[in-house]
């Protein structure tokens, strides 16, 4: 089993939860799984044994329970999670909480306990007497404090750490020999759905490269309704999101587009969408003679499920690391799974590297 521990029990921690149970349910009849196995591991065999949150509705109580409770609003595809008998403490805030988080209705906000909030050297006790192996952060886009607080925390308790988040850690050369000089490894940033916008906006924009078309220029614009597109009306917390997504299409391109002509990133908030997300690419550019073209890609996925897909790869990747005692930023596994790796490469490439590292070939 690959004792793991979650940051921030939000949208994306209950679809993981659920996905992981509802993998040990069905087993190879599973829809929807990447990477079935990766390595000796599959995705039944993460075991949930600590977890962190700063609201009063979860803070206190059993993980199986806080999955299912407000302000989370994603789709519940395996309502069947047993106790798990992992008691979700109330870390501190630091800058995790911010005023838009709170300014809604309380099913839409965070509602902050008044129970005292962990140190560090709580946090660190919590996680050893659990013998984490794994701690996954899905802190709010911005907790650049929160995100290095908890990284410190893993590698004081001689843990792994994955970062869902667009908080530079893994692509951090500072943090990455953090993390190489204690021997851990770590993997981020920023989770590449499943199927999202990023990886279809890369795959198209690739694709002109591919026929010999001329890219000019393009945006992805998303909507949607959970705390993660609420806490980035705030458009300062925004800044790395919108990096993070830039640079992954960016990166594709044989030659990068000009800062006027890309726009990519989040651009509202509207509440009825719940864990929707809907996204609409466009890029626009010149086929043979310069004559002009432009597509056009409206895509509505449920957000939360098709990062915890990500994020049961990342898991598993991280304790594989750990078996071989690998350090440091584990890129070989962070270029297929996140936005920001250390190292961008096609997909396709990526692909193969994380296969081949799970299986030993790297």
């Amino acid at each position: 089993m690959i004792r793991t521990a979650i940051v921030g029990v939000g949208n994306c921690a209950s679809s993981l939860v659920q996905g992981v149970h509802y993998c040990r349910a069905k087993g190879a009849s599973a829809i929807g799984v990447p990477f079935p196995k990766l390595g000796p591991y599959v995705p039944g065999d993460i075991e949930f044994v600590a977890a962190f949150d700063i609201d009063a509705r979860k803070s206190g109580r059993d993980l199986s329970e806080a999955v299912f409770a407000e302000p989370n609003c994603t789709a519940i595809f395996h309502r069947d999670v047993p106790k798990l008998n992992v008691t979700v403490g109330r870390g501190p805030s630091l800058d995790g909480m911010t005023a838009f988080l709170g300014n809604q209705a309380p099913q839409r906000s965070f509602v902050p306990s008044t129970a005292p909030e962990m140190s560090a050297a709580e946090v660190v006790s919590a996680l050893k007497a659990a013998r984490t192996e794994v701690v996954i952060s899905f802190l709010p886009v911005g907790s650049q404090q929160a995100s290095e607080f908890y990284a410190n925390c893993a590698l004081e308790a001689g843990a792994a750490f994955v970062n869902a988040i667009p908080v530079f850690l893994a692509s951090n050369p500072t943090w990455a020999n953090a993390f190489k000089q204690r021997g851990l490894p770590i993997l981020g940033d920023d989770f590449k759905a499943q199927v999202g916008a990023t990886i279809v906006h890369r795959t198209l924009a690739h694709l002109f490269d591919m026929r010999g078309a001329v890219l000019d220029r393009s945006y992805q614009l998303n909507v949607g309704g959970n705390t993660d597109f609420l806490n980035m009306m705030d458009h300062n917390r925004l800044l790395s999101k919108r990096e993070s997504k830039t640079e992954a299409v960016q990166s594709v391109l044989e030659s990068r587009l000009s800062d006027d002509n890309v726009r990519i990133g989040p651009s509202d908030y509207v509440p009825w969408l719940n864990d929707q997300k809907v996204g609409y690419v466009r890029l626009e550019g010149r086929l043979l003679g310069g004559v002009p073209m432009n597509m056009e890609v409206r895509l509505s996925v449920e957000d939360s499920p098709n990062a915890a897909a990500m994020a049961m790869s990342a898991i598993r990747c991280a304790k594989i690391a750990l078996d071989r005692k690998l350090s440091g930023a584990i890129w070989e596994a962070s270029a297929f799974l996140f936005k920001h790796p250390p190292r961008q490469v096609q997909d396709d490439e990526g692909h193969r590297l994380i296969v081949d590292f799970a299986e030993g070939r790297l």
